[in-house]
């Protein structure tokens, strides 16, 4: 089946468009036979790590001069997509290195381009540290602390869903080294190795879905990190992540219909394979009302989600409007084909001898992460509040 390529934007590239079949031949050649292998062991092969780094998905935001290819943001969720339809977990292994390559781009400065520099290469994952057990979407009350001394910081704390934190060679850590009144102003961002003395991988978590994607809660006790390490200003790291969540929502937006995706394409085949009443469950009029209401959400979605992207990468002031509409909107239309994906398969649907059982797993945490869905409602609903200000001159 053609999937999902018919219906990216007709304003992509050549180049895009070479790329997308570049990623979408090797997902679907290299990693969506492994996909239920990879639910049921919760590992992902290090070997097909390091065919993705071979490929440059770890290094798409990094600039050229430090090894990267300087994709765009629209590029990036093509290669997202892809790889989600074979199995979200390769896409959220690299997504972090999306992010992190953000921060470090926003932040500037030499510690930055090290480790652009590093992200470059082939085979190298990173983790993003921001989130606590208390420090959920309320990001800006991190309890972590930087504490100042000779030469460099003294770090400690607990960080909680961390993605890749089992895989990672380097982290991103989010520590507050101003007071708890400080908030947001108050958040410093550090570069710490996997392996530096005080850093632990305390626990690896018990996931219902993306089950081969490791995600850690890791502790830091007394761990040094030098000035060199530091990244951007201090202070100013909550505000370096905030951006990059503005591009990285729309990114989490196609991976969830990358699942969808699948899920419908899934769907399809089955129901003109499975017979009741003496024809296809596909000749049904209320399986193809079914089907066309999983497709209508998957297109719609998937429209806003790549003019989200398109929005990031002409830095428009709508930006964080629409990529809190990609996200929350693309994430719960998921949930939703998923859910209808198990319906068409029915009994059979819930048990694991099929992929669709897999997809509405791992499509739900998509709805909870990159800030709730919840969360990015109230962000819409702020923008809307004050543009009808502006409308009445208040």
């Amino acid at each position: 089946m053609t999937g999902f390529s018919s219906s990216l934007p007709t304003w992509l590239d050549d180049e895009q468009r070479v790329f997308r079949e570049t990623v979408r031949t090797f997902a679907r050649r290299e990693i969506q036979p492994l996909a239920a292998e990879i639910d049921r062991t919760e590992t992902f092969p290090r070997s097909v790590i390091d065919k993705m780094g071979q490929l440059g998905l770890f290094s798409l935001a990094i600039p050229e001069e430090f090894g990267g290819t300087d994709a765009s943001v629209v590029t990036q969720c093509i290669a997202l997509e892809e790889l989600a339809y074979a199995t979200p977990v390769a896409s959220l292994i690299v997504s972090p290195s999306l992010v992190m390559s953000l921060v470090l781009r926003y932040a500037g400065g030499e510690p930055s381009a090290r480790c652009l520099k590093r992200l470059g290469d082939p085979g190298v994952v990173a983790a993003v540290a921001l989130s606590e057990p208390g420090a959920g979407s309320d990001s800006a009350s991190i309890s972590t602390r930087a504490e100042r001394v000779a030469g460099g910081y003294i770090l400690n704390g607990r960080k909680q869903w961390v993605t890749n934190g089992g895989i990672a060679d380097v982290f991103c850590i989010f520590a507050r080294t101003g007071s708890t009144e400080d908030r947001a102003h108050g958040i410093t961002a550090f570069l710490v190795d996997s392996g530096a003395v005080g850093f632990t991988v305390a626990k690896l978590e018990n996931k219902m879905g993306l089950r081969g994607s490791t995600t850690a809660e890791c502790v830091l006790e007394q761990v040094y990190v030098s000035d060199e390490n530091v990244v951007g200003e201090v202070g100013k790291g909550f505000g370096y992540v905030m951006r990059a969540f503005d591009v990285t929502r729309p990114m989490m937006a196609v991976v969830a219909l990358g699942i969808a995706q699948a899920a419908l394409d899934a769907a399809l085949v089955y129901s003109t394979e499975r017979e009741q009443f003496g024809k296809p469950i596909g000749e049904f009029q209320g399986m193809q009302f079914l089907l066309a209401d999983m497709a209508i959400g998957l297109e719609s979605a998937r429209a806003i989600t790549y003019e989200a992207a398109r929005l990031a990468d002409l830095d428009s002031p709508d930006t964080t409007f629409f990529a809190s509409i990609s996200k929350s909107y693309a994430t719960d239309v998921a949930m939703s084909v998923t859910t209808d994906a198990v319906q068409v398969f029915g009994g059979y649907g819930y048990v694991n001898d099929f992929p669709v059982e897999r997809m509405m797993r791992d499509a739900k945490i998509f709805q909870i992460f990159e800030g709730t869905n919840q969360i990015q409602r109230m962000i819409i609903g702020r923008q809307l509040g004050r543009w009808a200000r502006e409308v009445n001159g208040s």
